[in-house]
């Protein structure tokens, strides 16, 4: 089994919830499957760029017009996007480690898939609709936020966009360890919500370990 892990946050792991539920959650899936291969991507040490025009005209301009010829400022302005799609490709399971900032997802989490859901990349668009052109078909979520939020939530914009942006690359089976609660000044419970948390990230990482040995 192939995992990338794609992390979007600058605190270090002491400080970081979100990070400590990723290391609860490969700590029990190595455990359980030594033989996991993971590729790591921190993009606070390698910041994705922010969509430009000339990566639009590169990836989408083809998607209309089957004769187009990128420039080389196109094709040079599609390098980050062709890497992470290399990574995405060789992967069968996506993990996702971030916190919840202004009620979604940080910036270079945004920018990284605004890089690596690219057409001609991880989809193609057909008359049937999108396509996948890899084999991903599990996303594990791993979320802290300060705030409670219930199933469902309105405020929740984070969880609404992942689903919708990787929906539309056919992967739908989302399963998510949520740390909310993490500021003491509003939640007298934040470690009890903490550790339970943390019990689901193991828990999913279970589920995983034992598909993979039935797969």
């Amino acid at each position: 089994m192939n995992i990338l892990h794609v992390c979007a946050n600058p605190k270090s792991t002491e400080e970081s919830v979100s990070k400590q539920l990723a290391a609860r959650f490969f700590g029990k899936l190595m455990e359980l499957n030594p033989d996991v291969e993971l590729s790591n991507v921190d993009l606070y040490q390698e910041k994705p760029p922010y969509y430009t025009n000339d990566l639009y005209r590169r990836m989408w301009n083809p998607v209309f017009d089957e004769a187009y010829e990128p420039s080389k400022a196109e094709d040079a302005a599609a390098n980050y996007a062709n890497k992470q799609a290399d990574l995405f490709k060789a992967a069968d399971v996506l993990v996702l480690t971030m916190p919840m900032w202004n009620f979604s997802t940080p910036g270079v989490m945004k920018a990284w898939m605004d890089q690596a859901l690219s057409p001609g990349l991880v989809f193609e668009l057909t008359e049937d609709g999108p396509k996948p052109l890899h084999n991903i078909t599990t996303l594990i979520l791993l979320v802290a936020s300060g705030g409670v939020y219930k199933e469902d939530d309105e405020r929740d914009g984070l969880t609404r966009q992942i689903r919708g942006a990787f929906g539309f690359v056919g992967i739908n089976d989302i399963r998510i360890a949520w740390a909310d609660g993490q500021n003491p000044l509003i939640n007298s419970d934040c470690e009890v919500r903490r550790d339970m948390a943390f019990e689901a990230a193991e828990e999913l990482a279970e589920e995983l370990a034992e598909e993979s040995v039935s797969g």
